[in-house]
């Protein structure tokens, strides 16, 4: 007898312990911090619906193409029709050695259909597969908190045709600077969150090409057709080069970046609300819904929420740092490194779904305090400005001049204790001569936001007009 097929035997049967994958080649089993930093089902898990569509397609082209036969194409189909239901079930038999969700799959659908389940496999490798399926999973995740996005843009625009005439300190520096409205104050992040829309609608679109195809990374000799697969499973078209196809990540990189940047926004409303619900503020009242107490503090009411909110743009940010990093030293094509690409990114997409859900949730349940706002809106001299416009406009003085007028003023003020408009008509004229008593008109903060009626103002009416433009796009 000779040796020649006792090999071919071996081969074809896997020592036991050495993964069935590749045991042709690899006699013993990893050792088991191998198996154990190598493995990655543990969270891959989550690609699972879109490897079974992207093996469906390719199932579907290589029948097409006449590589597999019809019969066992629908084999597959059947297969993995199968094996999602196991899945959704709670039921399919993951296993660590098997190392990913794509070998887990292709493991148990050969087992349930035999050597049709083995030609699956043709034409195409993990490297192109994943590239596939993580690109699916990144453009559903956009779908989903894109439209999250709107949901909370609606809960704000809402909010801000509500309050459009509610009057409200505006900051700079956490300053008093001038009177502004509630709603004009919410309109702004709507503006920020549309940003963010038309940011992961252009990662989306830059995204959405497909890689199944390229293989390894040198493409197939298969008479493949990839715009086939590309079109079943959605994209726009197929990539260009299999090199760049396999290795790229850009994609996700993109998505985190655009995730960071709206994190960030939901961080920056958090902070103002933690500001606003303090003591000192008291601009707006949380109900329990979105508040917590204390263990040992009876009478407290903590913005949980909003600081939780605040806190997950560390996880957004985090995970854009920890990509870039893995990806900045990688040759091409495919290294392991870059199963170190999805953690990241399940993460990041989570943390920012749940902050979008609870911003949404507390913009609609909170109660702005109007005569709190209004009565800081007048304090810190903040209708200077609007002093220093009507020297200008009326008295016709240079801006500067004016400036330096209301400068005297303000000081004249801060040393008797009252604000401007406390300022008798012949202290002010002891200042600027040519001050009449209409200047009493402008010092109020219902004047004052009223007269900022430039295009992006304050002024109620604009406010009002902003808010039913935003409503009517959003909905």
């Amino acid at each position: 007898m000779s040796s020649e097929p006792m090999l071919q035997n071996q081969a074809a049967t896997p020592p036991q312990g050495a993964n069935a994958q590749w045991g042709g080649r690899f006699a013993q089993a990893p050792a088991e911090i191998m198996q154990r930093i190598n493995a990655s089902i543990g969270f891959d898990r989550k690609l699972w619906r879109q490897d079974i569509n992207g093996s469906r397609a390719h199932a579907a082209m290589l029948a097409h193409v006449g590589i597999i036969s019809a019969v066992d194409q629908s084999a597959i189909d059947a297969g993995l029709t199968a094996i999602a239901t196991e899945i959704e079930a709670g039921t399919f038999p993951f296993d660590v050695a098997l190392e990913d969700i794509h070998m887990n799959i292709e493991a148990r659908l050969a087992e349930r259909i035999g050597d049709a389940g083995r030609r699956l496999h043709t034409a195409r490798s993990r490297n192109d597969q994943v590239a596939t399926d993580f690109r699916l999973w990144v453009r559903d995740a956009i779908d989903g908190l894109t439209a999250q996005i709107t949901d909370t843009m609606t809960a704000f625009a809402t909010r801000a045709a509500e309050h459009a005439a509610t009057v409200m300190p505006g900051f700079t520096h956490l300053q008093t600077a001038q009177p502004v409205t509630f709603g004009h104050h919410l309109l702004a992040y709507v503006e920020m969150f549309a940003r963010d829309r038309t940011r992961l609608a252009d990662c989306r679109a830059r995204l959405n090409q497909c890689p199944l195809g390229s293989a390894a990374l040198a493409g197939t000799s298969f008479p493949i057709d990839r715009t086939m697969t590309a079109q079943a499973l959605g994209f726009d078209g197929a990539t260009a080069n299999s090199l760049d196809s396999v290795s790229d990540r850009d994609f996700a990189l993109e998505f985190l970046a655009a995730s960071a940047i709206c994190a960030m926004h939901l961080s920056r409303f958090a902070e103002e609300i933690i500001i606003w619900c303090s003591a000192p503020y008291g601009f707006v009242r949380l109900s329990d819904a979105f508040t917590t107490g204390s263990s040992i503090m009876p009478q407290k009411r903590n913005p949980d929420a909003a600081e939780l909110a605040r806190a997950k743009t560390g996880r957004v940010t985090g995970a854009l740092v920890a990509l870039l990093t893995v990806m900045k030293g990688l040759p091409l094509a495919y290294a392991k490194d870059m199963q170190e690409d999805k953690e990241p990114v399940f993460e990041a997409a989570e943390a920012l779904s749940l902050s979008l859900a609870a911003t949404a949730g507390m913009v609609r349940d909170l109660i702005p305090n109007s005569a709190r706002m209004r009565e800081v809106a007048g304090s810190g001299f903040s209708t200077a400005t609007d002093l220093a416009d009507w020297l200008v406009r009326v008295l016709g003085l240079p801006f500067r001049t004016a400036h330096h007028v209301t400068g005297r003023l303000v000081a004249c003020a801060e040393h008797r204790g009252v604000d401007l408009a406390g300022l008798s008509l012949k202290e002010m004229q002891d200042v600027e001569p040519g001050i009449t008593a209409d200047i009493f008109g402008v010092l109020t903060v219902d004047a004052s936001v009223a007269s900022r009626t430039s295009l992006g103002g304050t002024a109620p009416a604009r406010v009002a007009e902003a808010a039913r433009r935003w409503l009517e796009v959003l909905s």
